[in-house]
Parts: structure tokens; sequence; C-alpha cells
């Protein structure tokens, strides 16, 4: 098994030119901290990881694994031609929320809408980035664009706050072609703080999980359940 440890200030140094362009919308500091940068890592992995590198895994702290992560790699078999990222949908109305006013103006639209036909947009905390995939998808590469970012941003009325994870929702909802949908049992949120701020009506729409969970993801510093 080999460990390889990389230099956080060195990545950020990399990333910072890449990813500049969209803090602003997606960080929740007021402007653009060079620090911040980091949250955006996995949105310019291919760029900065060794060309002999094809294919990662990034995941956050707050998981618990209920059976080996080698199983997840397999997700990447799955990929439909053109996918680059393998990533779970959000299990919380937040993008109802986020996207108020583009919903306002298109009220048959399905972002921010629940599963299984709505575009709840996605959750972070599990990612499976195709690194081959990221370097040769034109598109992909293309969104990542200072002026492709701000098209974006002005057509979905879109400010966020965390980092990779909006802006992996807001290219999905134009672009659903570039994502393989992870089940919810690889990224089982807990996290319920929306419940509890004005969304207990359609609240389980979204956190609705069936099936035995593979990997708990305990966001908003939700306890995760004992075995």
């Amino acid at each position: 098994c080999q460990v390889i440890v990389h230099d956080v200030n060195e990545l950020t140094e990399k990333l910072f030119p890449i990813v500049e362009a969209m803090q602003k919308h997606f960080s929740a500091g007021l402007g653009t901290y060079y620090s911040d940068s980091i949250f955006f890592l996995s949105v310019a992995m291919h760029r900065i990881m060794p060309k002999e590198i094809t294919r990662i895994i990034q995941v956050d702290l707050d998981l618990k694994y209920k059976t080996n992560i080698r199983d997840l790699f397999d997700e990447f078999d799955n990929f439909p031609e053109g996918a680059v990222i393998g990533i779970a949908r959000e299990m919380q109305p937040v993008y109802r929320h986020t996207f108020w006013q583009y919903r306002r103006e298109n009220p048959q639209t399905k972002v921010g809408e629940p599963p299984p036909d709505g575009l709840p947009g996605f959750n972070s905390g599990v990612l499976l980035l195709n690194l081959e995939a990221m370097r040769q998808s034109k598109l992909y590469n293309q969104l990542l664009e200072p002026t492709m970012v701000q098209k974006l941003t002005e057509k979905y009325h879109f400010k966020g706050h965390l980092g990779d994870q909006d802006f992996f929702t807001m290219v999905g909802m134009e672009h659903p072609e570039l994502f393989h949908v992870l089940d919810c049992t690889w990224n089982r949120q807990l996290c319920t703080w929306w419940r509890d701020h004005g969304y207990s009506d359609v609240f389980d729409q979204y956190f609705q999980c069936e099936g035995e969970v593979k990997i708990y993801h305990g966001n908003c510093n939700t306890p995760i359940p004992e075995d």
C-alpha cells in the first residue's frame, strides 16, 4: 500500500488561478480568499494531479463506512459515456431554496424539485472523479472558464456558499450528462437542518433513501448511528 501526502499550500497555489473566478459565486466569505481555493479541489483535480493518476475517490471526513470502499470503485464501471464525475443527490431542499428566483420565473422547472423526477442538486461528500475523462471532456473544461461560470450563475440567479458542491449542482442543471448519479446509499446524509427552517412540508421527499446504507454522512455535525 503506497501513501502519498500532498502539501496543501502547493495544491492551493496550482488551484487558485483555475478556480478564482468561481469562488465569488460559491464561497461563504465575501470576495475571493486564496485559502478558500481548497474547497474547489475536486473541480480542477484533473489539472493538478499527475497524468498517471486516472481515477480518484474524494470523500469528506464525517463519513462512516458500512461496506468496503473498494466496492465504490466499481461504480466507475457504471459511468455512461460522457460522464466525468460520480456524485449522489443532495438529500435536503437546500437547492430548492437557493434557486428560488429561477424557480419563480420558471414555474414548470425541475430545478430544485425532489427525486425521482426533479433535480435536487448534488452533495459532494462522496465523489468519484474520473480524471482521465475530465481531462478529455471538452465540455467540462469549457465550463471551468470564467465566462461560462458567469453565464450560468446569471441564468440561474445562483449565489451559493458550499464550494465545489455548488458548482457541480449548477452545472448538473445545465448538463446532467456529465454526471453519474450515485445511489443515495453511497452518501446517506443525516443532516435535517432544512426540516426546521421552512421546508417541513416537502422535506421527506428529499430525505428518504431506500436500501441498505453503505456510507453514512454525518453532515452539519449530525451524530452517526452506532452499529
